[in-house]
């Protein structure tokens, strides 16, 4: 079973809106990979309340050293940290899926 990264952008979107392309993005990871995946939990609901994107991209960062591939879901190479994120996964080595897809 693999570790699974989601990235993906999150301004201006409800916790509903969210969690519902998590649960697609996982879906079409465990089809794409033909296994069930372990999914890393990188969507920060209880954070301080000062916290600045730079706090997120980081926290995310460390959570995508521990991945064994990274999901980035449809409009992430519009959003700076996705686009970071994206990166830092290929640059070290991280297999990636991209989702294009249009619905």
């Amino acid at each position: 079973m693999k570790k699974l990264f989601i990235s993906q952008p999150m301004r201006g979107k409800s916790d509903a809106d969210i969690l519902a392309e998590r649960r697609r993005a996982i879906e079409s990871a465990k089809e794409k990979l033909g296994e069930p995946v372990e999914v890393i939990d990188s969507f920060f609901q209880e954070s301080p309340a000062d916290a600045k994107p730079l706090w997120f991209l980081g926290k995310s960062l460390e959570l995508l050293s521990g991945a064994d591939i990274a999901y980035f879901v449809k409009g992430w190479q519009t959003a700076r940290g996705c686009r970071i994120e994206n990166t830092c996964a290929i640059e070290y080595g991280i297999p990636v899926i991209e989702d294009y897809t249009v619905e």
